[in-house]
């Protein structure tokens, strides 16, 4: 900007130009992209600078000739910030554009003079304004950004209202003229069509080379969307357990893998087979509606499970019990299909095992007993019959709690106490989850309050339920649950099945993105069980990555789960992530993970699930115990 005493004054962002260094050739000798409300000057060989950090100077021109345009805009920085492709804009403390290059203009479908002095929500999609303002007004009264000079991928907004994809990367400073703001944005379109196509490509099971669950349900969807008949058998393998628990977890691997190598040959060419959980196998039968062609296809299934399974030495013998059903006669949707052939599977196991049964309607009464536990669970919220229990997690170098997992728990008037997997499964997607949902997180944000009010720095985490994470109105909930308790952000954990993020990917980015900067963690919660890469992982903005007691149980005896655990302990430390690994129950385990360099632990070895103020006096004797040391969670 030019003083009125003929200086020219210079702000520069090193973070900007750190980061963008490459697509400015003069930059490291020369050059730095110094941004000032708008304008960009090129800064001199003799100017120090610090990357991250507002630096200022002053030039005096040399000559009273200089034009007034060459003193605004000196040509070098100026033709970079015309011909890159990086979209460029700033904004002031106000939130409004005052400069955008071409190519965020041609980005977003407006002309320059469409841009400049508008509000930067011009480009923001509505339902996520109220969330951006929000950290905005945060930040320009003096609070770090969360997501401050690092990319984060959010959705955008064109001048004719079409929604895509970007990525952004954020800095800020402070000048005369107040709190300023400029970001570097990159389309992404094409890259995120391309993850989808990755995604869409992970088809297989690992272990068993057939299709996955995820790609099975895909498959029979597109079948019946297309108005074709089909029918599905649902497969569960008898005295499997019995094979695990006698010769170990290498042997039943492989003969989960021998079964994979049989079924194909069993059945009809065109049969899609799938491995869709530990022992069950589901196929899909396009274009038959006969339930007796279905039924010689189950048989000789059965026919073919009657000659042993013969595995390094060992004979194994092993029965299946299979439950089928045909659409549209049983159902037209995929959901629906696979209810009823589990139904069906489900009296199959009842009769015995080794056995065949197809879908009928009677067998749907176990669906009224369900409704009928909602409607006991509905009365029993109302009548104060829930409780979250917590779970210590622990610092494993000295045992020292660093936070607390809240579990919901039944105090049913008959039943007695019973946990989440004695009614949670009969909620499906009904309205009560929710109702609960929002219970649970108010309800520990409450305890997390008390905690910190009594000088504890201990976290709190919450499991989510699917449709929190996919309603409109879960920034509201948390940011409500926040103010009502006086909690401080970092005292609140949101804990996500890697599954469930991933199954709408788009709106599970945009409601964590917008979860971090209200100041809450995101935790990816039994990680390594569902479909997430580690591409899902660097987009997601999370703190913490929970490792599923399943790679822990058995981290001893077998090397595929101690290697896979030592990696993903590795990625998360790389990425600057929180590990937790779960299920830990004996010292030999503990052992095994401090080992493996992992330094959050959760399980049964350190404490079950407790009522508050047991969970409270746990933690006066453990902070009495433990040494002082940094804590980090």
């Amino acid at each position: 900007m030019i003083t009125s005493g003929g200086t020219l004054e210079l702000r520069y962002s090193g973070l900007f130009c750190q980061r963008h260094a490459r697509d400015l050739n003069q930059c490291s000798r020369m050059y730095s992209m110094v941004i000032v409300l708008g304008r960009q000057f090129p800064q001199p060989d003799n100017f120090e600078t610090r990357p991250g950090t507002m630096h200022e100077a002053r030039m005096t021109p040399k000559s009273s000739s200089m034009s007034s345009s060459e003193r605004r805009m000196p040509f070098t920085v100026v033709k970079f910030a015309e011909a890159t492709k990086l979209s460029l804009i700033s904004i002031d403390s106000h939130g409004d554009i005052e400069f955008v290059n071409p190519s965020a203009c041609a980005l977003f479908g407006y002309t320059k003079g469409e841009m400049i002095g508008k509000p930067i929500t011009i480009i923001i999609p509505e339902r996520m304004r109220g969330a951006h303002m929000a950290g905005l007004q945060k930040v320009s009264a003096g609070q770090k950004p969360n997501l401050g000079g690092r990319p984060v991928e959010v959705s955008a907004v064109r001048k004719d209202g079409t929604e895509f994809p970007i990525e952004i990367t954020l800095s800020t400073w402070r000048g005369k003229r107040g709190f300023c703001a400029g970001a570097v944005i990159t389309d992404i379109s094409e890259r995120r069509e391309k993850e989808g196509r990755l995604l869409r490509l992970a088809s297989q099971d690992t272990l068993t080379g057939l299709l996955n669950r995820h790609r099975f349900s895909a498959l029979l969807a597109d079948t019946l969307a297309a108005g074709n008949a089909a029918a599905i058998m649902l497969l569960d393998l008898d005295g499997f357990k019995e094979v695990n628990d006698t010769h170990g977890h290498l042997v039943g691997d492989c003969l989960l893998q021998a079964v994979g190598v049989r079924l194909p040959y069993t059945l009809r060419p065109d049969a899609h087979i799938a491995r869709v959980g530990g022992d069950e196998f589901a196929v899909l039968l396009q274009n038959v509606s006969d339930p007796r062609a279905v039924y010689a296809q189950a048989d000789a299934i059965l026919q073919a499970f009657a000659k042993p399974f013969e595995l390094g030495g060992h004979v194994l013998e092993l029965g299946t019990s299979i439950g089928f059903a045909l659409s549209p006669a049983h159902g037209v949707e995929a959901e629906e299909l696979i209810a009823s052939a589990d139904y069906a599977l489900y009296r199959a196991k009842a009769a015995g095992g080794h056995s065949i049964r197809m879908y009928d309607a009677t067998m749907r009464s176990e669906t009224s007993a369900r409704r009928e536990l909602r409607d006991e669970l509905l009365a029993g919220m109302r009548q104060g019959e829930l409780e979250l229990f917590y779970q210590p997690q622990v610092r494993l170098s000295d045992g020292k709690i660093i936070g607390l997992e809240a579990l919901i728990r039944w105090h049913h008037p008959t039943r007695g106490l019973l946990t989440p997997g004695a009614f949670l499964p009969a909620l499906d997607q009904s309205a009560l989850a929710l109702d609960i949902g929002w219970w649970t997180l108010d309800e520990a944000a409450k305890r997390a309050s008390e905690l910190q009010a009594s000088g504890y720095k201990i976290k709190i985490g919450v499991n989510l339920f699917p449709g929190q994470l996919r309603g409109p109105n879960l920034i509201h909930k948390v940011a409500n649950a926040l103010q009502r308790h006086s909690l401080a952000p970092e005292g609140l954990e949101l804990e996500v099945t890697e599954t469930i993020a991933l199954a709408d990917d788009d709106r599970s980015l945009e409601a964590m993105t917008a979860l971090r900067e209200l100041g809450v963690g995101i935790a990816f919660d039994d990680f390594g069980t569902g479909y997430a890469s580690l591409s899902s992982l660097q987009r997601y903005p999370l703190t913490t990555l929970k490792i599923d007691r399943g790679f822990i149980q058995q981290i001893r005896s077998r090397p595929n789960d101690a290697a896979i655990t030592r990696a993903l302990i590795g990625l998360s430390r790389d990425m600057g992530l929180d590990t937790v690994a779960e299920g830990i129950e004996t010292r030999e385990q503990e052992e095994a993970l401090l080992a493996l360099g992992c330094p959050y632990g959760q399980g049964y070895l350190f404490g079950r699930p407790m009522p508050f103020s047991a969970a409270v006096g746990v933690i006066e004797q453990n902070a009495a115990s433990t040494p002082p040391k940094a804590d980090c969670i």
